[in-house]
């Protein structure tokens, strides 16, 4: 029974020194002194500022991209110790000895240094030779601009390890297809292959770009497969499946998880925050929560409620008045109304409440029980302090002459009625007897006398600076847009503040509205939800691009004639410059342009039925030429449609794909052109 102890157990192993030394020499070259410069180098000042912000679990939105990169830089951090106190306020600055640099930098690094042992792999798994894929391997250990961009709290070397990871992992998969398919390794490659892709487009959303590519590959792949004979119906299903789950289900779950961990870190309200909806301010800790925290769910005829425009950018408003009128003549000599001004105030103020009203009834307060406001209903919404009425009519508005004025109604007993009746159109209702809710319903307010809809102007501003003059305090124009189909945001408001109201007297009322409110009731949103809402907020909110001085285009990267200077020792005058081997650099143009000549020799000489070399030979060189240019491409072409500001670090994932092509192109060239030169 014990029979088995008698004989040794014995283990053997392949290793492959090749492999082991270019993994050595990867960690010396991008570990080696990591921690200098001590100073904060080029974009740590930006990536900085979230990773601090994760160590103090407060929410932010960064419109570059999902959050997993972040995620990995602040995991640093936090095995490093960091507590996030620094200021992430200009490069070059020292850090505090409360910042583990090392730490913060560490993981950029193994990424970087892990990029040279996967083009070993990557070149043998195309089928070339093992010196072929060490001249590869070698090339992106010495490329200094890799190295460099390896050795600080970037994102870009994380970027390009999932990007060769997953193009590694879709070669090991393709190649076992063929004797051993639906094994454990198959597996483990395959789904391997769907994590990577679905972590590089976490990092970055040039990520896509090679994500892309590897699907257009597979489906090639899979539409071979379909022609071949010797693979039954079933059998053919299962591979689709396959391919669905790995490539497609399991990214789509991962892309989702990372901000289902972001999200749950980052719980508490922040300055970033204020672009997010009420309903998701409202879910964050500390902010808007403390304010809005058990508000009463549903507005009712008399609710107090204050109304912020739901488009959020340029910056959140809120529907405003103040005891100010429009003038009579504008600047370019039209005439107004000479009523009180209405506007969308960017700041919270006590002129920011408005009372819904009942037009049949005199009270401003909220009966026993509450009568709840629905969809369809008809109010008046009267001005908290000044107790006028909001109104529209037809008057040009001082900005937008083609849309119409609003105000708060003032009788000057001239032939000018009020028009103050509004209609509530809840957008987002299930049903057409839905209830107005606080933070929930997002609602617009058609003008019954003119069918105009209540809209804020943040065009103007957004786009040219310009905002209401010098007598409308600079806030934004607030206008009457006829109905039409379809609506902008602009044109949706949704009750941000609500209390029922309680004081009938003006001056009771006054003193209520400047207090906060206070009652039970939550209003949590589902992750679904919130992820909808930042997702799209990632998606569309854009920074102002502006020239920056190490700014390029992308035809500077191939000539290499840019440079970033990272960091500048303020007293030395040592530097930090992020610029490529220009040796390496022209090689890789100059396979890349051999590669294309040579292609179309061949496809020009093949369809004259001149076969120059092998078949397997060709389908070596279009297998290549799909991962190596397919993979340049991708990641180059797109930056030409870009309407972003542009740095030399953008090249780097399709410059690593270019000089993979480099040994690839010298090999075919000696197996075939070299030898029938010789003969």
């Amino acid at each position: 029974m014990l029979g088995f102890l008698k004989t040794p157990v014995v283990i053997t192993a392949e290793i492959n020194v090749n492999l082991v030394v270019l993994t050595v020499m990867g960690l010396i070259s991008r570990l080696w002194g990591l921690s200098y410069p001590r100073a904060v180098v080029f974009d740590e000042v930006y990536y900085g500022q979230f990773v601090s912000l994760y160590m103090k679990r407060i929410f932010f939105v960064d419109d570059s991209g999902p959050p997993f990169g972040h995620m990995l830089l602040a995991l640093g951090g936090y095995l490093g110790g960091f507590d996030g106190n620094f200021l992430w306020n200009r490069i070059g600055a020292e850090y505090s000895m409360n910042v583990p640099v090392w730490s913060l930098r560490l993981l950029p690094a193994l990424a970087g240094a892990l990029c040279v042992p996967l083009a070993y792999q990557i070149l043998v798994e195309l089928q070339f030779s093992h010196c072929a894929a060490l001249g590869a391997a070698l090339l992106i250990l010495l490329e200094n601009s890799l190295i460099t961009q390896s050795r600080f709290m970037l994102l870009e070397s994380i970027l390009i390890f999932f990007i060769l990871l997953a193009v590694l992992s879709y070669l090991k998969f393709y190649n076992l297809q063929r004797h051993s398919s639906f094994s454990g390794s198959w597996w483990f490659w395959l789904l391997l292959t769907g994590v990577a892709c679905s972590c590089a487009v976490g990092v970055k959303y040039m990520g896509l770009f090679t994500y892309i590519l590897l699907l257009a590959i597979a489906g090639l792949h899979f539409w071979h497969m379909i022609g071949d004979q010797n693979l039954s119906n079933v059998s053919l299903m299962c591979h689709f499946l396959a391919r669905g789950l790995a490539l497609i289900v399991i990214p789509a779950a991962m892309y989702l998880s990372f901000f289902y961990v972001h999200l749950t870190l980052l719980y508490r309200s922040g300055p970033h925050d204020q672009i997010m909806t009420s309903a998701f301010q409202a879910s964050l800790e500390g902010g808007l929560a403390r304010i809005t925290q058990g508000q009463p769910l549903e507005v009712a005829y008399g609710s107090q409620i204050t109304l912020r425009n739901v488009l959020g950018k340029p910056m959140q408003c809120w529907l405003h008045s103040h005891t100010n009128t429009y003038p009579i003549r504008y600047e370019n000599g039209r005439g107004s109304s000479h009523q009180q001004q209405v506007t969308c105030y960017p700041f919270k103020d006590v002129n920011n409440w408005w009372i819904v009203k009942d037009p049949g009834m005199q009270q401003l307060v909220v009966s026993n029980p509450p009568r709840p406001v629905r969809h369809g209903h008809i109010v008046q919404l009267v001005h908290g302090i000044t107790t006028r009425y909001l109104n529209t009519h037809d008057v040009a508005a001082p900005l937008s002459p083609h849309s119409q004025e609003v105000s708060c109604y003032i009788d000057y007993n001239i032939s000018m009625p009020a028009q103050n009746l509004w209609r509530v159109e809840i957008v987002n209702r299930e049903s057409d007897t839905d209830v107005w809710k606080t933070i929930l319903s997002e609602v617009r307010f058609v003008h019954v006398n003119t069918s105009a809809v209540l809209k804020a102007i943040v065009s103007h501003f957004q786009l040219s600076g310009a905002s209401l003059p010098e007598w409308g305090y600079r806030q934004l124009e607030v206008v009457g847009e006829k109905l039409s189909k379809g609506y902008h945001q602009s044109m949706v408001w949704n009750v941000e503040e609500h209390r029922y109201g309680k004081s009938q007297e003006q001056k009771e009322r006054e003193v209520e509205l400047h207090s906060p409110t206070q009652m039970d009731i939550s209003k949590n949103l589902s992750f679904m939800a919130k992820f909808t809402e930042l997702q799209w907020k990632i998606l569309t909110l854009k920074n102002e691009d502006t020239e920056h001085k190490y700014s390029s285009s992308a035809l500077d990267w191939i000539t290499m004639d840019t440079n970033i200077a990272y960091w500048l020792h303020p007293t030395s005058g040592a530097q930090i410059h992020l610029l490529g081997n220009v040796v390496t650099w022209a090689s890789a143009n100059v396979a890349a342009l051999v590669y294309t000549c040579l292609s179309l020799w061949y496809l020009i000489r093949r369809r004259r039925k001149i076969y120059d070399i092998p078949e397997d030979a060709w389908q070596l060189w279009v297998s290549a030429g799909g991962i190596c240019v397919g993979g340049w491409a991708v990641n180059y072409l797109p930056f030409f449609l870009m309407e972003k500001t542009l740095f030399l670090y953008h090249y780097l994932p399709a410059l690593t794909f270019q000089i993979l092509l480099i040994p690839i192109v010298l090999q075919h060239l000696s197996d075939h052109l070299c030898r029938y030169l010789v003969l």
